[in-house]
């Protein structure tokens, strides 16, 4: 059993965590910024502000546009243009802004 937890410490500890980039992401927003605003502040009142929005969240919601798990004609393009990697990116810039 020692043997076992040993074994799964030493898996957690050598997987490599990447951080989102926020620079990245911030050079991403400049489409988002048109409905949701320069600052994640909503341009047009019936669009959501995503300043300060949790990145978890915001990642969630991106990759379901852009899968059509979530059905949005506006949106879709718009996410469909992001990777993965661009998500999480996007997502923490959002997140970063307080």
């Amino acid at each position: 059993m020692k043997n076992l937890s040993l074994v799964i410490l030493a898996a957690l500890i050598s997987t490599p965590v990447f951080a989102a980039d926020i620079a990245a992401g911030k050079a991403k927003t400049a489409v988002c910024a048109s409905c949701h605003g320069a600052d994640g502040i909503a341009t047009i009142p019936t669009y959501p502000n995503i300043k300060g929005q949790n990145a978890a969240y915001l990642a969630k919601q991106l990759k379901a546009f852009k899968s059509g798990d979530r059905v949005d004609p506006v949106m879709k393009p718009m996410a469909s243009m992001l990777t993965d990697e661009d998500i999480e990116n996007v997502a923490a810039y959002y997140q970063s802004l307080k």
